[in-house]
């Protein structure tokens, strides 16, 4: 890379610690909130799955609204959440998994990437495996490209890391 070159990173990272903080303190209020009680009403958290079981889907909502309201709170976005489809399950419970994303996958560096090109902006845009590199000659260029890509929504919380001069 010539020395007249800057670059930055594009990434989609979610901090797991407030992830789980954020589960301990939704699973407490669960636990103690009086329209839970008797509801069967239970979650689960796994690496990077959230699976909440209850008796009705109304009470599955509702312990999935406490969920978002406590990751909003701990400044997790909600776009890093993908739930999984209302399922039955046993003894006529219903469960709901919530997958939490990290990193960039294929399809959507490919439509980062894409978008980058078609702003016109002269800058070089590289997939490295879950980021997306990008380097141009003029920190004003790389300026623009963090507007824009601010600007749009790809469904995913992007952050701005690595900045080299």
């Amino acid at each position: 890379m010539a020395k007249d070159q800057f670059s930055f990173d594009v990434v989609s990272e979610v901090d797991a610690q407030e992830v789980r903080n954020a589960f301990d303190q939704a699973h407490r209020e669960i636990i103690n909130r009086f329209d839970f009680k008797n509801t069967g009403t239970t979650m689960s958290l796994d690496e990077n799955l959230v699976e909440i079981r209850s008796s009705t889907e109304n009470r599955l909502k509702a312990a999935i609204d406490v969920l978002r309201e406590k990751l909003v709170r701990r400044e997790v976005s909600l776009k890093a959440l993908s739930e999984g489809p209302l399922l039955p399950a046993a003894k006529g419970t219903v469960r709901q998994t919530i997958h939490v994303n990290h990193g960039i996958n294929d399809e959507k560096a490919r439509e980062i990437t894409k978008f980058i090109r078609g702003t016109g902006i002269k800058v070089q845009a590289q997939i490295q495996k879950d980021q997306i590199r990008i380097t141009g000659k003029k920190k004003d260029d790389l300026q623009q490209v963090i507007g824009a890509l601010k600007s749009e929504d790809f469904g995913i919380p992007l952050q701005f890391t690595n900045y080299r001069p």
